[in-house]
């Protein structure tokens, strides 16, 4: 791991991806294909790129019944216990519609519909993502979306979904779950097959197939954001400890070769041990091959000459994660402008933000938190703006705005406030 000294406007090296000129072209292809062919389509591409046939894309009932059996009783109930959680912070987060009226009778508002239909990506590969279901799932349930479904990519030896995501997703209350994944996913979810309907918003996260396909098919259909590798920042002072601040660190690089777990600190001798952390808790860690490779390649230390310039570094990598290891994270918090979530002090560290809290984890990335945020109620709503003017309103303004309309060479528009009073 890179110990670095701070200086002011760092370059920072991100695992920035935007694809390959290869990589975009089979994400056309995929998707065309799919818009034509429907159904045969995504088979054939679950086949080449799962390595399985399958009979039926849809989630059978027995298989839901099979994942129940499969998971462990305790493992059932803290799924339950992190989507109360999830749901009872969301619910917070509901936006409700207003409408005013001024004396003249003019009457303006804002209408707040929720969408029809989400389509919700679930990861899958080297490990399941029961929490990515709860945590696309129920923000699109408490907006009120009527119609929400379910795809990921199915396990290459048995063709089903993990136990534990069907289980999340049964509980969340979801009834379409579709054994899809990849760019076929996104293009099924965006325009439709036989099978899979197409929705109004796409949510989750995918490796960069899935986030060129997204990327594809925006405009057609809405998108969450285009999410990158994970990614984590912990500015720490003196008081924490370097066992704690290299688990925190490799708990985001095991999740992908390139993700970015970085270490801002005003302390050298902090630098020093978590590096030796670091390297000695590798050694034992399952995923160890995949963290190593992302600590070598995107990991660092940035060591500062005082707790300012520290924070201003943070700010400027804008990090998904940000965990507060200070011995007063509070005194921070106003300073810090630019992170997707905040950690603070060291019984939170980041996983109880990724699977039990509330808050939601699909974050953004890769520096765009300085103008994004995470995936929320907001997402699977829309707003209409409702205007009303009386016959007594449009006379005291008619003249302005007809005014403003001629000064944009716009004559009709004019024209069309006028008409009303001839």
């Amino acid at each position: 791991m890179k110990l670095l000294k701070a200086t002011p406007n760092l370059s920072i090296q991100r695992s920035v991806d935007g694809g390959t000129d290869e990589q975009r072209a089979a994400v056309q292809s995929i998707i065309a294909d799919v818009r034509k062919n429907g159904d045969a389509a995504v088979l054939k591409y679950t086949e080449k790129f799962d390595g399985i046939t399958l009979s039926s894309i849809m989630a059978t009932a027995e298989e839901i019944e099979e994942a129940y059996t499969l998971l462990e009783e305790e493992q059932k109930e803290i799924i339950q216990r992190a989507a109360a959680n999830i749901r009872a912070f969301h619910e917070k987060q509901r936006t409700q519609s207003w409408i005013t009226t001024d004396a003249d009778g003019t009457t303006l508002g804002q209408k707040v519909t929720p969408l029809d239909s989400a389509g919700l990506y679930v990861p899958g590969g080297t490990a399941a993502y029961p929490s990515s279901v709860l945590m696309n799932v129920i923000p699109a349930q408490v907006a009120g979306v009527s119609k929400i479904v379910i795809t990921s990519p199915p396990d290459r030896t048995t063709g089903k979904l993990p136990p534990a995501v069907l289980v999340a997703a049964n509980e969340a209350g979801v009834t379409e779950i579709y054994k899809v994944g990849g760019a076929q996913a996104i293009g099924a979810l965006a325009y439709g097959t036989e099978t899979i309907p197409s929705v109004d918003k796409i949510t989750g996260p995918g490796n960069i197939y899935v986030a060129l396909a997204k990327r594809e098919v925006y405009g057609d259909v809405d998108i969450d954001m285009i999410a990158g590798p994970s990614e984590i920042v912990v500015l720490a002072d003196e008081t924490a400890l370097p066992n704690e601040v290299a688990a925190d660190l490799l708990s985001q690089a095991e999740h992908d070769e390139r993700a970015c777990a970085i270490l801002v600190t005003d302390s050298m001798m902090l630098a020093e041990n978590v590096k030796l952390e670091v390297e000695k808790q590798l050694k034992t860690l399952p995923r160890k091959e995949i963290a190593a490779s992302s600590i070598e390649n995107y990991g660092a230390i940035y060591v500062t000459d005082s707790m300012d310039e520290a924070v201003d570094l943070v700010n400027q990598l804008a990090p998904e994660h940000l965990e507060l290891l200070t011995a007063e994270p509070m005194t921070l918090l106003g300073s810090i402008r630019h992170a997707g979530a905040i950690f603070m002090g060291r019984y939170s560290s980041e996983p109880v933000g990724d699977y039990f809290a509330g808050p939601n984890h699909v974050l953004p990335t890769n520096g765009t938190a300085r103008f994004s945020s995470p995936l929320s109620v907001d997402d699977f709503v829309k707003k209409s703006s409702i205007i009303y003017y009386s016959e007594k309103a449009l006379r005291k303004n008619a003249e302005d705005i007809a005014a403003f309309a001629r000064m944009e060479g716009l004559e009709a528009h004019a024209r069309a406030v006028e008409s009303r009073f001839k």
